[in-house]
């Protein structure tokens, strides 16, 4: 599966959504798109990890990146991480939780409970 990054906007919130590996060569693309997203004045944004299948630390990095770079300008980043998904579960769910920073992010499970007002971050 080639890396993709597409976007959509959903109740007020920008919705990146990923697809294939998010590693070295690919992390500068999402990093980009969420440079551009918070350019354009999206200060809600939702990262759709569901069907990465892989993440290393350049990966980990962006999306750290990104959670500094909304908080700097009070907004709210959230990721959809679930707990099956991208063949065999969530890779960068194990990885987030791995490393000890899953708990730096609001968690949700899909779409609609990340653009919803009410939603509150799933137990790390």
């Amino acid at each position: 599966m080639a890396f993709k990054v597409t976007g959509v906007e959903r109740a007020g919130w920008a919705v990146l959504r990923v697809s294939g590996e998010l590693d070295l060569m690919t992390s500068p693309v999402l990093r980009q798109r969420v440079h551009d997203v918070v350019a354009e004045g999206h200060h809600s944004l939702v990262v759709d990890l569901s069907d990465v299948f892989f993440c290393d630390s350049s990966g980990v990095g962006v999306l750290i990146a990104a959670r500094r770079l909304i908080r700097s300008c009070q907004g709210r980043l959230r990721l959809i991480l679930p707990d099956r998904g991208a063949v065999d579960g969530s890779h960068v769910n194990r990885v987030l939780g791995a490393l000890g920073v899953r708990r730096l992010f609001d968690v949700c499970p899909d779409v609609d409970s990340a653009t919803s007002e009410d939603a509150g971050p799933l137990s790390a």
